[in-house]
Formats: structure tokens, sequence, C-alpha cells
């Protein structure tokens, strides 16, 4: 009579092992589940982050352009001409422009902080266009317009506020700038694009005219220009900033930091997956060596089911269907674990939580492979024994 093995006699016997050994099989699972934890969450973090700075990217737009005074031929700061930011202002395509100008001058919470401790903040001019020229927002207070930039009056960016601290403009605070009194009428929210201003305290072109001497000659301008011809615009304001001297002039887009933090995000993700591919294949290896042990261990029983009748078939496919469930319990409990890691640093940080379909879908299946591939090897081993020295040796 030929001896037959049912598909569903395959999984309870195939199981045998597994539950006469589950510490042993729990370790040899969690061997694959670290490798796709790691490929999954590696793959859920990076594109939940990519996600937020594609978000920065659109909210900020990546028409943004910044003037600035480069260096001169003898490698000299240069200085940009007090007409560079009206004659800016006039270029084809530009939409609006703010221009800023760093000041010589400390802020301190009050006038009894010793003058060394400026926390490294800075005091800028600024124009009343540049809240809406960076497409900035508020925390509180309101921005210079036309008349408080005549009056002491200031803006604090947020790092600047916190580090004198100043949660609000409620009572009119005072700041000690310049020895000089400033009341504070406005707190900026973050500027993602223009970082510099977050330890800043603005104040108007009159003011800082008259009472420290400011030559109007900016040091950084703002540019905001239409978007199907940012490029022309950027080759364009070199030469309107400085007719005289346009390679002295420093023209940049903000939001190629941003494009290039994605360019190595990717980079970084190749590297870690490597590292989780050497993990998921240790645990193939570890799956391997447990079956191997396996297979030693158990050839009384090998040799009792070849005598009962078993093919060699049979008992290969006895240990090969171990190896894949070893296989796929690791990929399963790696997914969640992943899924579980990639949740936590993305709400920590802010981020939407995203777990691609295809990591899932090729953990799994990277899983099943490595746990298949496994499991030849001891799989063609307890074929090969003959009962008669399976039971010999037993």
């Amino acid at each position: 009579m030929r001896s037959r093995l049912r598909v569903a006699d395959l999984l309870p016997v195939s199981t045998v092992g597994l539950r006469s050994r589950p510490g042993r099989a729990a370790l040899s699972i969690l061997g694959v589940a670290i490798g796709i934890a790691a490929m999954v969450a590696v793959l859920g973090v990076t594109r939940s982050s990519q996600s937020d700075v594609l978000a920065q990217i659109d909210r900020v737009g990546t028409n943004l352009l910044t003037v600035a005074n480069g260096k001169t031929i003898r490698g000299e700061e240069a200085r940009l001409p007090v007409a560079a930011a009206p004659a800016v202002a006039r270029t084809d395509g530009v939409l609006s422009s703010a221009a800023t100008a760093m000041l010589d001058e400390r802020i301190y919470r009050n006038d009894r902080v010793p003058s060394g401790r400026t926390g490294g903040l800075s005091v800028r001019v600024t124009d009343p266009a540049l809240l809406a020229t960076l497409d900035a927002t508020l925390v509180d207070g309101r921005f210079l317009d036309a008349a408080l930039a005549r009056y002491p009056a200031v803006v604090l960016g947020h790092y600047a506020a916190t580090s004198l601290g100043i949660r609000d403009v409620t009572g009119d605070p005072q700041v000690y700038l310049g020895q000089r009194w400033y009341t504070v009428v406005g707190i900026l929210a973050p500027v993602e694009l223009a970082p510099e201003l977050d330890g800043a305290a603005l104040i108007g072109a009159p003011v800082a005219a008259a009472q420290f001497g400011y030559d109007g000659r900016p040091t950084r301008i703002f540019v905001r220009a239409q978007t199907e011809r940012t490029d022309e615009v950027a080759g364009l304001l070199g030469r309107a900033a400085n007719p005289a001297h346009p390679e002295e002039v420093a023209v940049s887009r903000p939001s190629e930091a941003l494009t290039a933090r994605l360019a190595v995000t990717g980079g970084a993700t190749v590297l870690l997956l490597g590292l989780g591919a050497v993990a998921l294949l240790v645990g193939g290896i570890g799956i391997a060596n447990v079956l191997v042990i396996s297979v030693l261990e158990r050839r009384g029983e090998i040799g009792l089911r070849r005598a009962l009748g078993a093919t060699r078939r049979h008992v290969a496919a006895q240990f090969l269907v171990e190896s894949l469930l070893l296989g796929a319990g690791g990929g399963a409990a790696g997914v969640v674990l992943g899924a579980t890691v990639t949740y936590v640093l993305a709400t920590v940080r802010g981020w939407q939580t995203l777990v691609p379909a295809t990591a899932i879908g090729a953990g799994l299946g990277a899983a099943v492979l490595i746990g298949g591939l496994a499991g030849v090897y001891p799989a063609l081993r307890a074929a090969r024994l003959s009962p008669a020295t399976a039971l010999r040796t037993a």
C-alpha cells in the first residue's frame, strides 16, 4: 500500500517539535522578528520623516529665495548697497521681498544682566513685509508696521522669547536692547526656512537709524518669487542687488536644505536596511541551527515514522513546514514590533505615522523565504536518515 500524508495531517505533525520545545521555538522566532522589525521600523520611520519634510516644503513653498552679502575677491565680507532692497523688489518675477540687517547690538531681559551673557541672541533691522514674505505666523501680539517701526518696539523670535523668559505680550513686557528699553509687541512662531530669525530681536529701520546709526544697508533679503520662474529670478537677483559686483552677492534657496534632508534620509535608509538584512540572516541561521539539533534529537521519531511507512518526502516536508512556520511567526511578530516602534517615534516627533504596505508585505515574504531556505538542509538531512540507522542511534 502506498504511503500518503494528508495536508490536514501535515500541520499537526510539523508542529510537534514547536509544541514540545516552546522556549527554543520562541528564541528562533525572536531572531527573525528582530531582523524584520528593524527593516519595517526603518522603512516606517523614514516614510513618516519624509512625509513631514514634504509637508514642510508644501507649507513654506519652494519659491523662497535669499539674497545675502557674499565675499569679495580678496576674501573679505562684501556689503550690499543701500539700493539693493528696492532694486530686488522691482525685479521681474518677484512677488514680494523683505530686507533685514544685523546690528552690532545686544539684547537682555533687563539692565542688571552682565554684558557678556547674551545667550547667543542677535538684533536685526527688519522690513514690515517680512511676515508676509516668509508666510510666518505669530504666537502672540502683532508684527511691526509702518507706525511701530518708528518707535522702540521689538518682535522676538521664538527662541529669543523663550531665552528671555517672555511667553506673551500681556502687560507690555520690556527688554533692554542696545542700552535702551524696548517694548515687546509680538512673538514669532518658529520660522522653518529662516531659523536665524528664531534667535533674533526684530526692530524697525527708522528707529534703528535714529538710535543706532543704521545706514540702510541690508545683510539679507528674503524674496518670494513666482513659483514657475524661481530659477530664472534667482539668476537675476545678483545683478539686481549689486550691479557693480554681482559676484559678491550670494543667492540661495532655503527649501534646498529640506530637499537635502530627504536625500540624506534616503542614504541612511539603505544602510539601516542592510543592517536589518544582516539581523534577518542571523535569525535564519538560528532557525537552521535549531532544526539541525532537532533532527539529531528526534532520530528515534524519524526512524519510527520511516519504519511505519513514511517516505523521505514526508519527513522532509515535516521539517520544511516547521521551518516555514518559524519564519512566518518571526515575520508576523517583527511586523507588529516594527509598526509599534514607528508609531512611538512618530508620535514623539509629531509626525504622521506611516508604515508602507510594501514594508509589511516584503517583511512577511522575506521572513517566510528565510525560514524556507533555513529549513532546506535540516529537512534533507532528516530525509536521508534510514529507518534502521535512526532507530539504532536514537
